[in-house]
């Protein structure tokens, strides 16, 4: 190995994320949540954004102060929940980014835990590496010949699917 210097753990690489970036794990799940439910009638209310995390109330609502105090939303108490354009910009690629993963984990042939397995994955991939992984889904989408090549190839190996 010729330098070091670029090299993290897993935590370090986690520590370095949070110094660039001031949105958690769980404010992103929020941002995305909130805007899956928004889109249709433009708003959410603390019970259903609750419900569809499976939070409770209390919990949501301090999550949604939070992010209205960093500009995300705007929340008045027992009343409705809405983005602002910055927030509606990072909840729309917040939703991309999970169904870009979703999309190519489902293509790989992940059944069991996915879910699991796109909210441990989506929180951590780069832009640059979900770019990448957009380009490889349409890739197999177009050339569906190849796709079927790659799950044949894929039936060759019997491993662990958990």
């Amino acid at each position: 190995m010729k330098n070091n210097e670029d090299f993290y753990t897993v935590r370090g690489y986690e520590i370095l994320g949070k110094k660039k970036k001031m949105l958690s794990h769980s404010m992103e799940d929020y941002l995305e949540m909130i805007y899956r439910n928004s889109i249709e009638e433009g708003y959410v209310r603390i019970n259903t954004l609750a419900e569809s995390l499976n939070v409770q109330a209390p919990s949501a609502t301090k999550m949604v102060q939070k992010l209205t105090k960093l500009g995300y939303l705007q929340y008045e108490k027992y009343g409705i929940v809405k983005l602002t354009p910055k927030g509606e910009k990072i909840g729309r690629f917040l939703l991309e980014r999970h169904k870009i993963i979703e999309d190519f984990l489902k293509l790989i042939g992940v059944k069991e835990k996915l879910l699991v397995n796109v909210e441990l994955i989506e929180h951590n991939v780069t832009k640059g590496a979900l770019a990448k992984i957009k380009i490889l889904n349409s890739f197999f989408k177009s050339y569906p010949e190849i796709f079927k090549k790659f799950q044949e190839y894929s039936l060759a190996y019997k491993e662990d699917e958990s």
